[in-house]
C-alpha cells in the first residue's frame, strides 16, 4: 500500500458560473480501520480561497500550518489577501523545496481570482501544478471521481446546480473506494457568500 493511501481521501473542486465548489469525504482511517468520521480535509485560507489536502493526514496538517504562516506574513507585508494563482505558486514552491523528502500530500486549490473568475488547480507531492477549467480531483477515490465528473460536469452551472453535481459525483465515487467515504463536506463559494454543507453517506 502506498503511503498516500494510508489514511484514505477523496477531494474534488469544480467550477461554475462565477462560483466554485470544493468537496471532500470525512473518513480518517489507518489502512482499512476507520479512526474518525468527521475529519477535516478542506481549509479556508480566506473568504475567496480554499485548500484541500489529500494524502497522509499528519503531513496535510503540518503543510496547512506552514501555509497559514506564510499567508499571514504575506498579509502583514502586502496588506491584502493572496490571489489564488499566487497561493498555488507558494504551495508549489514549498512542496518542491522538500522534493527529496516530500510531504505526502496532493493539494487541491480553489479560489475566486480577479473579475470573480474561478480558479482551480491541483498538484502532486513535489509541486507540479495541473491547472483545469472544469474540475480537479485528488485522493484514493480519484479514478472514480474522474469518471463521475466527466459524466456530470456542465459549463456555467449556477451555485445550487453546482452543489448538486459535486455532491452526487462525490457520493457515487466514494462508494467505489473502500478507503474513503463516510459522508461529505461541501463548500460552495460565490462572490457574495460561502455555503458550507455536510452530506450524509453510506456508513461503511
Amino acid at each position: 500500500m502506498s503511503i498516500f493511501e494510508y489514511n484514505g481521501s477523496a477531494l474534488i473542486a469544480m467550477v461554475g458560473k462565477n462560483c466554485f465548489a470544493i468537496a471532500s469525504d470525512r473518513r480518517l482511517g489507518v489502512q482499512l480501520q476507520t479512526v474518525a468520521t468527521d475529519f477535516q480535509r478542506i481549509y479556508k485560507i480566506h473568504d475567496g480561497l480554499f485548500l484541500g489536502l489529500s494524502g497522509l493526514a499528519t503531513d496535510a496538517q503540518t503543510l496547512y500550518q506552514r501555509l497559514v504562516f506564510r499567508h499571514k506574513l504575506y498579509k502583514l507585508r502586502e496588506e491584502r489577501d493572496m490571489k489564488p494563482e499566487t497561493f498555488a505558486s507558494l504551495v508549489s514552491a514549498i512542496l518542491y523545496e522538500k522534493r527529496f523528502g516530500p510531504y505526502f500530500c496532493q493539494p487541491v486549490i480553489a479560489g475566486l481570482s480577479d473579475e470573480d473568475k474561478p480558479f482551480i488547480c491541483t498538484m502532486d507531492s513535489i509541486g507540479a501544478k495541473e491547472l483545469a477549467k472544469d474540475f480537479v480531483v485528488a485522493g484514493t477515490a480519484s479514478e472514480s471521481l474522474y469518471g463521475a465528473c466527466e459524466a456530470m460536469f456542465k459549463p456555467d452551472m449556477e451555485p445550487e446546480e453546482l452543489f448538486e453535481t459535486v455532491s452526487q459525483a462525490l457520493l457515487s465515487s466514494v462508494d467505489r473506494d473502500c478507503l474513503s467515504g463516510w459522508g461529505g463536506h461541501v463548500y460552495v463559494v460565490t462572490t457574495t457568500e460561502v455555503k458550507e454543507r455536510i452530506l450524509k453517506g453510506r456508513m461503511d
